[in-house]
């Protein structure tokens, strides 16, 4: 029997709305408990951050090209160290290189090199790092939908639902 793909969708949704919440108040460790996986076996709970990873930068990734009005207008990413300094991609972080490259991929529709840098993430990266690649993709959703909201440009309902004051 095939599962409830829209069931899990919505459950996923409402966690990530959860998450979205617990950040605006400052509550990193309480996002993550939001976001953790509620699956059991370790492969199960791969699949669901997986899942909600890609759905994350897939919606970043909409934000970006609404941004960026459709393409005809660039949208820059930089990457600071932490003393603030630009760096390039090659130089950050691994959790926020991935999140970069995971991103680009989407911005620049291919889906399937941004499941390759989630895929590789979880495969390879410490329990802290991938935390906080979730992290991540939870403030760019939470910037980039503040953005699109201040310039009255349109933001997926759950999103802007999370984030009404």
């Amino acid at each position: 029997m095939e599962p409830d793909r829209s069931k899990d969708e919505r459950r996923l949704v409402e966690k990530a709305q959860r998450a979205l919440v617990a950040m605006q108040l400052g509550e990193d460790e309480e996002a993550l408990d939001q976001v953790a996986p509620s699956a059991t076996e370790h492969e199960d709970r791969s699949a669901e951050t997986r899942e909600l990873m890609l759905m994350l930068f897939g919606e970043c990734s909409a934000m970006v090209a609404t941004l960026g009005d459709g393409g005809s207008a660039p949208v820059k990413v930089q990457v600071f160290d932490e003393d603030g300094e630009e760096v390039s991609i090659d130089q950050a972080d691994p959790p926020v290189r991935t999140a970069v490259r995971t991103l680009l991929a989407e911005v620049h529709g291919n889906t399937e090199a941004a499941e390759e840098q989630v895929e590789i993430a979880l495969a390879s990266a410490a329990p802290e790092e991938v935390a906080s690649l979730v992290l991540q993709a939870l403030r760019w959703t939470i910037r980039l939908s503040t953005e699109c909201l201040e310039r009255d440009l349109p933001v997926t309902e759950w999103i802007s639902e999370a984030l009404k004051d």
